[in-house]
């Protein structure tokens, strides 16, 4: 075993022995249960009232037993679940008076176009998905009541929004405004990080192309059909092309999908005739440019304010170097989190090598809770995983222990790609929900990939310069990196520094720990 685990469950161990009688008396206290007849709404996220009627099926029953009942309670309920609904602007102004955000006229300009495509969505009345045929033969088309697939978009769609601009100009802030203000009676909905839709379509593709079997078919309409039917308002965060595969299929996807009256609100790094470029078969790309050149609003974010450079108070969630001192430091931290009390150490165990599934192969979590996973760094960037691997990671647990992070050299290269990328998957989850992470590492972890002194500042490129800048780094706090080259890796790796610091702020342990 290795040993820092070892010493890891050694501790934990201790304590569940330390407190064993409390942990028997605590699983016997009775806990209160709220009573059927109790008049309070629940709390929860769904649409029940109070504890009686936990489950849809119950709601069902009184629906058929006495509708009467059931549309008082209802209206009830959505008066309380679902109040009438903030607007973009009323939300922007009530971040600023608190202080959450500083008054811009540029970015009040942008909330503006916001708030406009907004009205336009609540107005909008998405058109009936058709149902997937099980035959195509002459008869059944000629007798089917199902209503035939689109040809184009259906002309009540609002044109979508695409907001482009550089790091720092608060694209991910508008969207998030965007979507989270959207009222509860919309239900088909979605907010997604590029990246992980992509590739949740590439695997429907693949399952469908499995169905059709030797008679072929172009999957990529149904698969575009059934994304449709489960949301009609999509939010895409982050949206670069990359990948040749991701290339070929985009342009017919989104037209599938706009052609099924979905529309959108797009973010990203750049203009859609930045897109993909110098990739492989470009060209046949350019349509897919041209598609959201004429189907979106396409907004420039950038005004010469960087949100990211403003300063944030750091959390304690970084530990260097790795001192005998920080590895404590990171088993207490550990050990309070995973057995926080007794009752819990026992319901929701340490275990180790748990296992999770990601396109059909098994990862094994060396240390974890349900809600809490421990890696060191061999385990989790040594290996050959992948970007699908590191989004499951973060969407199976919301805090994450990496140990014994290294200095990364020319030695470590694909490591250091790899880490990068585990941070990318780990900043991106906030689309759901904040990633919690606690670092020990062998130098500051935003100069693990620094190949000289921080303070020297010696020996970086005029580019390299240029793209911190962008990202309000100082070459001096992160040093610089000769193991990066080309534009989209040195991008990346000053991308991952920027996102480092962020998820070491005050403000991001507390919105991942809500």
């Amino acid at each position: 075993m290795n040993p820092a685990r070892s010493s890891a469950l050694h501790q934990r161990n201790r304590l569940l022995l330390r407190t064993a009688a409390q942990s028997r008396r605590a699983l016997t206290t009775s806990i209160p249960v709220a009573s059927p007849s109790s008049s309070l709404p629940s709390s929860g996220n769904g649409h029940g009232h109070g504890k009686a009627f936990n489950s849809s099926l119950a709601v069902e029953s009184i629906a058929r037993s006495d509708p009467a009942e059931f549309a008082t309670i209802n209206q009830f309920e959505t008066s309380q679940i679902f109040p009438e609904p903030i607007s973009p602007i009323k939300q922007h102004e009530k971040l600023v008076q608190s202080g959450v955000l500083r008054s811009d006229d540029h970015q009040i300009r942008i909330v503006g176009k916001l708030q406009r495509f907004w009205e336009q969505v609540l107005k909008y009345n998405s058109p009936p998905i058709p149902e997937a045929r099980t035959s195509d033969s002459l008869i059944s088309r000629l007798f089917s009541r199902t209503p035939p697939v689109p040809g184009t978009a259906p002309a009540s769609a609002p044109k979508g929004l695409y907001l482009y601009g550089d790091v720092g100009t608060g694209k991910t802030m508008l969207m998030d405004l965007f979507y989270q203000t959207l009222p509860p009676s919309i239900t088909r909905k979605r907010r997604v990080h590029f990246h992980a839709f992509m590739i949740d379509a590439h695997k429907r593709i693949h399952a469908t192309k499995l169905l059709m079997g030797h008679s072929g078919g172009d999957p990529i309409g149904p698969v575009a059909r059934d994304l449709a039917k489960e949301a009609y308002v999509l939010c895409f965060d982050e949206f670069q092309v990359t990948d040749i595969a991701d290339a070929m299929i985009l342009r017919r996807l989104l037209e599938g999908l706009m052609d099924h009256g979905v529309v959108c609100v797009i973010t990203s790094n750049r203009h859609p005739d930045d897109l993909y470029k110098n990739g492989i078969q470009r060209s046949s790309f350019i349509p897919a440019i041209e598609l959201l050149k004429s189907r979106f609003e396409v907004t420039d974010l950038d005004s010469g304010t960087d949100y990211r450079r403003i300063p944030r108070a750091l959390s304690h969630v970084y530990y260097h170097p790795l001192t005998p001192e920080n590895k404590a430091e990171i088993d207490k931290i550990f050990n309070s989190l995973t057995c926080s009390t007794p009752t819990a150490a026992l319901q929701d165990p340490v275990i180790e090598n748990r296992p999770i599934t990601t396109w059909g192969r098994t990862l094994r979590v060396p240390l974890s809770t349900s809600k809490v996973a421990r890696f060191s760094f061999e385990e989790i960037c040594g290996r050959p995983l992948s970007a699908a691997d590191y989004l499951e990671v973060t969407k199976q647990f919301g805090t994450l222990f990496i140990t014994d992070v290294p200095k990364m050299g020319m030695d470590r290269k694909d490591m250091a790609r790899r880490f990068i990328t585990f941070i990318d998957a780990c900043y991106e989850s906030k689309a759901s929900s904040c990633t919690r992470i606690f670092v020990s590492s062998e130098v500051p972890i935003y100069q693990i990939f620094s190949d000289d002194s921080a303070g020297s500042g010696k020996g970086i490129s005029d580019h390299m310069r240029s793209v911190m800048d962008d990202l309000g780094l100082s070459p001096e706090v992160v040093g610089s990196s000769s193991m990066f080259s080309g534009d989209e890796e040195i991008f990346a790796f000053a991308r991952a520094c920027s996102r480092l610091v962020q998820m070491g702020s005050r403000e991001w342990a507390e919105t991942a720990s809500q």
